[in-house]
């Protein structure tokens, strides 16, 4: 596992690319954080890659 011990910040982490980067990250043993706009998909994304994963609804677009 290459990212053992490791923790990944992942934004945009409940769709399309970032999801499947996080997912990539979890398989090599990664801790995941997530960021995404819609709550919907955060969750199901947190869902998905598993119990440990943490969601944070943010814009990391917007400066305020």
């Amino acid at each position: 596992m290459l990212l053992k011990g490791k923790t990944a910040l992942i934004t945009g982490g409940s769709s399309g690319i970032g999801l499947t980067t996080a997912k990539l990250f979890k398989e090599n043993g990664a801790r995941l954080a997530i960021t995404g706009t819609d709550a919907e998909k955060l969750e199901r994304a947190r869902a998905e890659l598993g119990g440990d994963t943490v969601a944070i609804r943010a814009n990391v677009a917007s400066v305020a």
